[in-house]
């Protein structure tokens, strides 16, 4: 049983912040040829419903990318480190083609366009001990994807992490390899993150769709939960 558990130096910095948590299990996630028409249809319909979330220019002006510049500008981060779903956006504003991973990545990708949430997700079974976020202590061992070297958190970086070392930097900016999403995962964890009230309420519809289109997709009904101040923490 893995229990995850926002620190109290995470609601030290956001006292009104989410997290919508959703926990699954059963999965097969090799992909299957004939799903990936399906795959990039969903990733189309997301990209064409980010549009609405940035319209204005410069493109550093829409609410959703002030907003997280600024919950990023209250904690320690990496030079250059930005929310996930800024990221997204950006390719979406360069009119930049979004291609297949594999199942659960693409999934959720395709919500996290959709409701402009920044959403994460953790292979279970790589997870060493408890799911923390909180502020690092400085130098916990990280493998971004796609390196070969240790980049690991610095003193004060708000990370979820486990007994092993950061699983993902700066909130949800940067992924770890040891516990990322892969066509082996059977056992996953789902993270969205909101700091306001009007995220919060499109992180609960934008996890109701994810929980749905899992469910669609693999077969099987994954469980989810709401974390705030009061309730910091829940178990697999």
């Amino acid at each position: 049983m893995t229990t995850f558990i926002a620190e109290s130096s995470f609601w030290e910095i956001f006292p009104e912040a989410q997290l919508n948590v959703l926990i699954v299990k059963g999965i097969n996630n090799n992909q299957l040829k004939d799903q990936e028409s399906y795959l990039m249809d969903l990733l189309g319909q997301g990209q064409r419903a980010a549009k609405k979330f940035i319209q204005e220019e410069p493109f550093s002006h829409n609410s959703v990318i002030a907003e997280w510049r600024g919950a990023f500008s209250q904690f320690k981060t990496k030079k250059g480190a930005r929310s996930s779903i800024e990221a997204l956006l950006k390719r979406v504003s360069q009119n930049r083609e979004f291609h297949p991973i594999n199942p659960l990545v693409d999934i959720y990708n395709s919500i996290s366009l959709e409701f402009a949430v920044p959403c994460g997700g953790e292979d279970l079974e790589r997870i060493a001990g408890n799911i923390h976020l909180g502020k690092a202590s400085g130098g916990e061992s990280f493998l971004p994807l796609g390196t070969e070297s240790d980049a690991p958190a610095l003193p004060g970086e708000i990370i979820y992490f486990d007994d092993e070392g950061a699983i993902c930097r700066c909130l949800n900016w940067r992924e770890a390899q040891r516990t990322m999403l892969t066509e082996t995962t059977k056992e996953a964890i789902f993270f969205m993150e909101s700091v306001n009230a009007e995220q919060a309420q499109r992180a609960n519809q934008a996890m109701k769709e994810l929980k749905k289109r899992i469910t669609d997709y693999f077969g099987v009904e994954g469980k989810d939960f709401v974390i705030d101040a009061q309730h910091p923490q829940v178990n697999d």
